[in-house]
């Protein structure tokens, strides 16, 4: 197969972490005879140090001429003000409506040889596997906003066929699993939450009757994510409550640096990213986990470019890796020796070949 791969390294520890899932790649180039090319720009902080923009007319060229896009991350200490009119995250936002990814699909599985790294007990972790999707395109954060001198708002605006669509991709993917949906929301204070379950349920009953539903309230579902996660197997839920839930969800597996994302619309480009931000108190050190950056250029082989067998074997290799002893700061435990960002991703290469 021959794929063009846009490579947006981003700030903080994006570069690090995304020169380590660029490598992995090559070598399941190599592996399996595919012909990868990459093409690297610019995004967030160092964009607009460069340009004055987040997110530059190149950059969005590249990546819509491209079969799929692997982000590292944006924002950092030096851009944190959050009154500044131009900050890096408008740069991701705007590459999300432009390349139109509704879907953020953020898979978490525990790792056994991890579970000491949670702040939740070792029982409580077994058997999770779930997979949340977000929607990632409507919703507060890409409503109108305003502010003045004493009062400010932020629209949260959802239409039919924005949860529609959603839904459905939720619904297929957990009908490849385990068959179960559980759709989250705030139906007892929100309108847009009230509109949310209306179309779930219809949609469901219409489509996807085979799927079993359950429907929680956000709240309750910030608590049962953490008293009976494996009970879990699809999550849907709107763009905020997802942007939470998922970091709190993080907090399974011991680090949001094990965890990996895709975000996919109708077309098969899409943009794969770890959930970890630009981490900017390590940058430059070497620590960063590298394993949610490799995790989400798997995602990348499986979405965008259909190779599933890929897709395993990187999948695989990080596992392997991690069951051999390999740890970086963030997943160690008092008694570990500890890794480099390299030097994980060296181990993972070494399984993997």
């Amino acid at each position: 197969m021959d794929a063009v791969i846009a490579v947006l390294p981003g700030d903080g520890i994006g570069p690090e972490v995304t020169h380590c899932a660029r490598n992995v790649l090559s070598a399941i180039a190599e592996k399996y005879q595919h012909n990868f090319s990459f093409r690297e720009e610019l995004i967030g902080g160092v964009a607009m140090e460069a340009s004055g923009e987040p997110l530059p007319a190149a950059t969005i060229d590249c990546c819509k001429s491209s079969d799929a896009v692997l982000l590292g991350a944006v924002g950092g200490s030096k851009w944190s003000d959050p009154n500044a009119k131009v900050r890096p995250e408008q740069g991701l936002l705007k590459l999300r409506s432009e390349l139109e990814v509704y879907a953020n699909l953020r898979p978490v599985k525990i790792y056994d040889e991890l579970a000491g790294t949670s702040p939740l007990k070792a029982d409580v972790l077994v058997g999770v596997d779930m997979l949340i999707v977000r929607e990632l395109t409507g919703g507060i954060y890409f409503g109108e906003k305003t502010r003045d001198a004493t009062s400010a708002s932020d629209l949260c605006t959802y239409h039919t066929h924005e949860i529609e669509r959603v839904v459905r991709v939720a619904a297929k993917l957990a009908g490849a699993r385990r068959k179960k949906l559980c759709s989250i929301d705030k139906a007892n204070v929100l309108e847009t939450s009230r509109l949310w379950r209306d179309v779930t349920d219809r949609l469901m009953q219409q489509e996807f009757a085979d799927i079993e539903l359950e429907t929680l309230l956000v709240d309750a579902a910030a608590m049962h994510l953490l008293s009976r996660p494996a009970d879990f197997d699809v999550l849907v839920t709107e763009n905020m409550f997802g942007d939470i839930l998922t970091d709190e969800a993080s907090m399974l597996a011991g680090s949001l640096g094990m965890l990996p994302s895709a975000s996919i619309g109708d077309s098969t480009r899409g943009l794969y990213e770890p959930i970890h931000g630009s981490a900017p108190d390590i940058a430059g050190q070497g620590i960063a986990n590298p394993c949610a950056a490799i995790a989400s250029a798997a995602l990348l082989l499986r979405h965008s470019l259909g190779l599933t067998r890929e897709a395993a074997a990187v999948e695989a290799a990080i596992g392997d890796a991690i069951a051999a002893g390999a740890r970086t700061a963030d997943i160690a435990t008092p008694n570990d020796t500890t890794v480099s960002t390299q030097q994980m991703s060296e181990e993972i290469m070494r399984c993997l070949n």
